[in-house]
């Protein structure tokens, strides 16, 4: 019978330690995917007005933004929301017109379908590039070898009375070089042009909606945020990519905690099977207590025995449940064997922390120490008394 919940206990150790590792792992893969997603389409860090949609470009010395250590490169940049039209479909979209170095900032190469080189001009003649399903809304095609696709843009008119017999929109026809894949929100909401086509549809001469900027390896962003604050005072606001996509990042990581804390509060009741075991041990061998006292055993030789007798148990539970939940993971990144729901196929992320493996230990051992200490102190008070030779 002792036998049994011992193995019980050592069974459930295991697996609330594996299931730890496991869910922790994959909250890691669900982190990097996002942070992947969202970081290469959204650079390091965003520049705009604090109080206006747009401002004067000259407001900011870009010679004197680029000196400052750790900044790569940066794109002026104007937004608005305007509609696309393509033969018979009208959609609306997000007009994003940005400078050649931004397909650089963003590896845009690497994120067009099918794979090739990124370009928003040839010669003379302005190129679009747009997200791939905003592209299947529009019932649009780009064949390979062919040619270019085209797109209506119309973009409202600035300064116009709206009357009978009056256009109020700019319209223009624009090819489109590429289709992007960056992430949901970007592939079914960005059309990208060049800064000069989108200032030219806006009736723009001098005023942008921001700055992006790519920071160099090694830098962290909120140094580099900082020194541009400082540089550009109180009229600007500056932000990193994690600022940005804030609520993504900390539901995100909320989760995870919240994960973490359910499964550690799973781990104390698990842990209890380890206190009737050791409980069980403990009066079975009261007989063999009271022959140890008889020859000189005092309280602390008799507490260790049984709170090793613990910790060997919790321990087995812990390197079980580690080969285990490692183990899994490993397996998952080989040979895919969860896949997301709703992706096509793509196959659940994984990610392993060194720091997390830690966390995970650190906090299984101690819970595995305090549940073997505080139970065999009390049996050994309650239990057993001092003798002559104690």
């Amino acid at each position: 019978m002792i036998n049994w919940i011992t193995r019980i206990s050592v069974i459930g150790i295991a697996a609330i330690t594996a299931a730890l590792i496991i869910l922790l792992s994959a909250f890691n893969g669900i982190e990097k995917m996002i942070e992947d997603l969202y970081s290469e389409y959204d650079t390091d860090i965003t520049i705009r007005a604090s109080e206006s949609k747009t401002f004067n470009e000259i407001r900011i010395d870009y010679e004197k933004l680029k000196k400052i250590e750790g900044v790569a490169a940066y794109s002026k940049v104007v937004e608005e929301v305007i509609i696309l039209k393509h033969e018979k479909k009208w959609v609306n979209t997000k007009l994003v017109g940005v400078e050649d170095s931004f397909l650089e900032m963003t590896k845009m190469d690497q994120h067009l379908i099918p794979k090739g080189k990124a370009f928003l001009h040839d010669d003379s003649t302005n190129y679009g590039i747009i997200g791939a399903t905003l592209l299947d809304k529009l019932g649009g095609y780009l064949p390979e070898n062919v040619g270019y696709e085209s797109v209506i843009c119309y973009v409202p008119k600035r300064k116009i009375k709206v009357g009978f017999g009056r256009n109020p929109f700019t319209a223009k026809l624009v090819s489109i070089s590429g289709r992007m894949n960056f992430n949901r929100e970007v592939n079914a909401e960005i059309f990208i042009v060049p800064l000069e086509l989108s200032k030219e549809l806006m009736d723009y001469s001098s005023q942008i909606s921001g700055v992006y900027l790519d920071v160099k390896e090694g830098y962290e962003n909120e140094d580099i945020k900082t020194e541009i604050k400082k540089q550009l005072g109180k009229d600007f606001i500056v932000k990193t990519n994690f600022e940005k996509n804030e609520l993504i990042y900390k539901t995100s990581k909320s989760e995870k905690l919240i994960v973490l804390f359910i499964l550690v509060f799973i781990f104390i009741l698990a842990a209890f099977n380890l206190v009737a075991s050791l409980t069980m041990l403990f009066v079975e061998k009261l007989g063999n207590i009271k022959t140890m006292q008889s020859f000189g055993a005092n309280k602390q030789f008799i507490f260790k025995i049984f709170f090793l007798e613990g910790l060997l148990i919790a321990g087995k539970g812990i390197l079980f449940g580690t080969i285990i939940g490692y183990s899994v993971c490993f397996l998952q990144l080989q040979f895919d064997l969860l896949t997301m729901p709703n992706s096509g196929g793509e196959p659940f992320p994984i990610a392993f922390s060194f720091m997390d493996g830690v966390v995970i230990i650190s906090l299984v051992s101690l819970l595995s120490v305090l549940f073997s200490y505080f139970p065999v102190k009390y049996l050994i008070y309650k239990n057993v008394t001092l003798n002559a030779k104690s």
